[in-house]
């Protein structure tokens, strides 16, 4: 099926939740607003508050346009956005986005991301808190610090160009989720923002930031937890280490 040639959108807005009720309703009716069309995916994990059954009545509003797959439980971030992309792949579009539903990532830069992959040139455009300073809105100052220096030791320890490494609101090109390992892919939660954009790295995809300002969400609880930095403190290494012994494709000269 070619979704793109059903709905007239070449991109899919993946949407991960759990216990969203708050935000997710008027997330889907802020990105379905957007002057450019976009489709959407909601993956939610058996949220208790009710948020597949929120997400089922919007789709009756706009059918074809908005898509619900739902889990058995909370089996991470990561995996979320595997079956995610998979599912775009299966489904034909061009380009796949991730963002978060409590709107700390504004819908409108959507069309920034996708613009920096169709009239730029990228093949990952990485929605930036960093590129220009700190844009962070509303977060505590040790959250802040946490983050920002968390990027800097994944670029210094990876000497992956990108200041933020860490970013979940990311456009992806087709070629680039058909070209990487999915089911390979070893983290599940935050470390696997910093996996994929490591991978794309490695396999030469070209990577664009985009500044963005990010605002805490005003609804709802945030999932971050220590044992998710942890992961991502650990796992660079790892994955740094594993890469010295590892040849990647180059994708760099492939249109």
């Amino acid at each position: 099926m070619d979704t793109s040639s059903t709905t007239g959108s070449d991109c899919l807005v993946i949407i991960p939740t759990y216990n969203e009720k708050e935000n997710v309703e008027a997330i889907i009716e802020a990105v379905l607003g957007l002057e450019q069309p976009f489709d959407i995916l909601i993956i939610d994990d058996n949220s208790p508050d009710g948020t597949a059954e929120i997400v089922r009545g919007v789709m009756e509003r706009h059918p074809g346009r908005v898509r619900l797959l739902e889990r058995a439980g909370k089996l991470g971030l990561g995996t979320a956005y595997i079956e995610g992309f998979h599912k775009a792949i299966e489904w034909g579009y061009d380009m796949v986005c991730e963002m978060d539903a409590d709107f700390s990532h504004a819908p409108a830069d959507l069309l920034r991301l996708r613009s920096a992959c169709v009239d730029g040139g990228a093949d990952v455009a990485i929605g930036s808190r960093y590129l220009t300073g700190v844009n962070v809105v509303n977060w505590p100052m040790g959250r802040v610090l946490m983050s920002y220096y968390a990027s800097r030791y994944v670029r210094i320890v990876t000497g992956m160009p990108v200041h933020d490494s860490t970013a979940g609101f990311v456009c992806y090109r087709r070629r680039v989720l058909e070209a990487l390992p999915l089911d390979r892919i070893r983290f599940k939660g935050y470390a696997f923002q910093i996996e994929m954009k490591f991978l794309s790295y490695k396999y030469g995809f070209k990577i664009q930031e985009v500044p963005i300002v990010f605002v805490n969400r005003a609804l709802g609880t945030s999932k971050m937890s220590s044992g998710i930095f942890s992961e991502g403190l650990f796992g660079v290494l790892r994955l740094k280490w594993s890469s010295l012994f590892t040849k990647y494709p180059d994708y760099s000269s492939k249109q």
